[in-house]
């Protein structure tokens, strides 16, 4: 069944986009004396409403990384 991986492929994709964006948007406001619930409040929570905890999961999540692998995996199922 390659259209169910190619789907479940492209939900996790979008899922480590959304991941991405995140990140950006955590990194843009988070300095040295604003703690991160204070940047998730103010500025994740209304864009993007996620619980801190989901925060926290994504802050810990290697996108790139991932992102990579899911790549290739897209490009190889093209293949077959």
């Amino acid at each position: 069944m390659p259209t169910a991986t190619n789907r479940s492929l492209g939900m996790q994709r979008n899922k480590l986009l959304r991941y991405k964006l995140i990140k950006e948007l955590y990194y843009k406001h988070k300095t040295e004396d604003i703690p991160t619930t204070v940047v998730w409040r103010k500025y994740i929570c209304p864009v993007y409403p996620i619980s801190r905890t989901t925060l926290y999961e994504i802050l810990c999540t290697s996108v790139t990384v991932e992102l990579r692998e899911i790549e290739e995996a897209i490009k190889n199922q093209a293949k077959l």
